[in-house]
């Protein structure tokens, strides 16, 4: 008995060449991409706004006005420890980070991750921490609130 049906095979079967003839297992004439046309034709190369020539959305609509469409909207600064250990201030709040310009005045929330060491005695008052950040912080002897 033959032992040959057992052997693992070694090579996968190859991808399919398609546009390499009739014999290339993958049509011959068309070769899978239709009759006529800007997408048959070799070198085809359509962004994906296009719209075949009818004028394109982004031109379509309006502007937005005013000196607020250049804001970037941000929801929530990351704060490490280590940004809080380079701080002045004890009691750390959202107009401290921005008094001492550690987040952009534009934030609205900020967040304390557990990134780096606290080495002092900090009190935290609205703003959010990660449970990590706010064991370190009260290991310390501070406070989150």
């Amino acid at each position: 008995m033959s032992l040959l049906n057992q052997l693992p095979s070694i090579k996968a079967n190859s991808k399919k060449r398609v546009g390499r003839g009739y014999g290339s297992a993958k049509g011959g004439h068309t070769a899978g991409r239709g009759q006529k046309g800007q997408k048959s034709r070799g070198g085809s190369k359509i962004p994906l706004w296009f719209e075949g020539g009818q004028l394109p959305l982004i031109k379509r609509l309006p502007f937005l006005r005013g000196k607020g469409r250049f804001n970037v909207v941000r929801p929530t600064a990351e704060i490490t420890l280590n940004t809080i250990e380079k701080m002045q201030a004890t009691e750390i709040s959202l107009a401290s980070l921005k008094a001492e310009k550690v987040i952009d005045v534009r934030f609205k929330k900020a967040k304390i991750i557990a990134t780096g060491k606290l080495t002092r005695k900090v009190q935290v008052k609205g703003i959010k921490a990660s449970q990590a950040a706010a064991a370190a912080i009260e290991a310390l002897g501070g406070s989150v609130e």
